[in-house]
């Protein structure tokens, strides 16, 4: 029988450990640094699954027109991996893409993938003391350790809009585009003002013979501090690593006097950070659009931050072209010919194109996920989906989140959180292997003890109290994606794992 102890101690006598069997779902930054520091760890038995037919998750199907990360790409980047050769201070998407692809080269991880595999669904089995992994054509592998990466924004959301399946043209959402669907000439309508928008309406704008980019919420969008590296940027950052690191911790320094602007609830605290973004996005919108009405519409009404804050250089003036239309009306249905406005005005065109983000609500999407006695993790989180330290659920042993519940940031770059869970998951692995464990479940009084910490510091935050309607929050107002403090507070508390927070299982 299965023998638990409250917390992990020596093996007991005549137990050994067996080998660590490990599995990854996902290769974007949060499987492919996982696989490196489980390799590190001394795990070779290790197996990542990966649906797509290439490594690189988000920046792999992202591919639409002037992609490309909002986070300098000295920052969103591996600090095990440092890239001295980025064409821009911020990584376009084909070469963050590549930039993957190579990590998985240059540390062996190719060897580890099987494309073309998605897992539908996990289980947990307590005779094994293993999870049973099946595929969505009903393969099965077992796993001792299972690293859930797929990845928040990996879901595409259309809104169910009456009358879509009627439209004669073409329709798209961003994340699946179709560079096949020549857009010159075309009357295009662009549902959503989000991150991807800002990026490709501008780019797709000189083509077509009219754009018509329907508003629901309007943006702060700020100025985009983006440059092309001079052949000699490049050579300095090659020849003197240092530079490349001082980069690196000038943005991460910035995203630490941001982020108390945003969770913090002391006036003193928020005021300054918040005026001076408030003051960027005044002077970029005030610079960008000169129609007074137009400025209007494109002036948010909820607090700074509240929402992510976007960056571009060339949002706002897109709409000083003719052939371009801001629409504030919502929309009522979609005809054949075009989009009816609630206010019945009828727009027509035939292409539509969706960036409404993501489905950002499931954090192991799309897999079913069934711990122990049968229990859902659907059903564990019916109250909003929580974890400890954003990693590890009770009742779900040697499961861990990476990017799980409350791991997102305001400021700063999620590659260095999930740089922080890959070494946490390396440390918990290995705790196993030291104490001839089979199983690593945390407590659930930890687990409960942590939510409650984090959810009372998170109500005094923008993002609950800035009065917006945003992706961090699920349908109870409940913030369930950002983390409530610095970028060093999170490293300090995963740097070393604590035995005393987990009950280990010896078989």
């Amino acid at each position: 029988m299965p023998q638990t102890t409250s917390a992990p101690s020596p093996p007991p006598a005549g137990v050994r450990s067996r080998p660590v069997r490990a599995a990854i779902v996902g290769t974007g930054f949060a499987g492919l640094a996982a696989a490196v520091r489980l390799k590190q760890a001394g795990v070779d038995e290790l197996t990542i699954f990966e649906r797509g037919d290439d490594v690189g998750g988000v920046w792999r199907a992202n591919d639409y027109p002037g992609a490309t990360s909002d986070v300098a790409a000295h920052f969103y980047s591996l600090s095990f991996a440092p890239n001295p050769d980025w064409s821009r201070e911020f990584a376009p998407q084909a070469e963050i893409l590549e930039y993957l692809r190579r990590c998985a080269r240059d540390h062996d991880l190719l060897r580890h993938v099987r494309f073309g595999t998605e897992i539908g669904a996990a289980a947990w089995d307590e005779d094994e003391l293993r999870w049973r992994l099946t595929t969505t054509t009903g393969e099965t592998h077992d796993a001792d350790v299972l690293v859930a990466a797929c990845g928040q924004l990996s879901r595409p959301a259309v809104p169910p809009i009456p009358g879509l399946a009627s439209f004669r043209g073409r329709a798209f959402h961003s994340a699946e585009w179709d560079h096949g669907h020549d857009l010159t000439g075309r009357r295009v309508a662009v549902v959503g003002t989000g991150a991807s928008a800002i990026q490709f309406v501008p780019l797709i704008a000189p083509r077509t013979a009219s754009l018509h980019v329907l508003q629901r919420d309007a943006e702060y969008v700020v100025p985009k501090p983006d440059f092309a590296h001079a052949p000699w940027v490049n050579r300095l950052l090659r020849r003197v690593p240092a530079t490349q690191r001082a980069l690196r911790g000038a943005w991460w320094a910035f995203g630490e006097v941001l982020n108390p602007g945003l969770t913090v609830h002391r006036p003193g605290v928020r005021q300054l950070p918040a005026r001076i973004f408030r003051l960027a996005f005044e002077l970029n919108l005030r610079i960008g659009v000169r129609d007074a009405a137009t400025r209007r519409a494109l002036r948010p009404d909820y607090a700074i931050g509240c929402r992510r804050i976007l960056t571009s250089n060339a949002w706002y003036p897109t709409f000083r072209r003719d052939d371009v239309e801001l629409v504030t009306d919502g929309i009522e249905r979609v005809t054949p010919d075009g989009v009816v406005t609630t206010e019945g005005r009828t727009v027509e065109v035939d292409t539509i194109v969706f960036a409404t983000g993501f489905r950002s609500d499931g954090f192991v999407a799309p897999m079913d996920v069934t711990g122990r006695d049968g229990l859902p993790l659907t059903e564990a989180w019916r109250d909003g989906p929580s974890a400890y330290l954003g990693m590890t659920v009770p009742r779900f042993p040697n499961l861990f989140l990476l990017y799980g519940p409350n791991t997102n940031l305001g400021g700063g770059s999620v590659v260095y959180m999930l740089e922080r869970q890959a070494e946490y998951v390396a440390q918990a692995v290995g705790l196993l292997r030291r104490t001839g464990g089979a199983a690593l479940d945390v407590r659930a009084d930890v687990h409960e003890r942590f939510d409650r910490e984090t959810q009372t510091r998170l109500q005094g935050s923008v993002w609950a109290a800035g009065g917006c309607r945003s992706w961090y929050r699920d349908a109870s107002g409940r913030v369930t994606n950002n983390w409530p403090g610095l970028m060093a507070e999170y490293a300090r508390r995963t740097k070393t794992i604590d035995p005393s927070d987990y009950q280990v299982t010896h078989a």
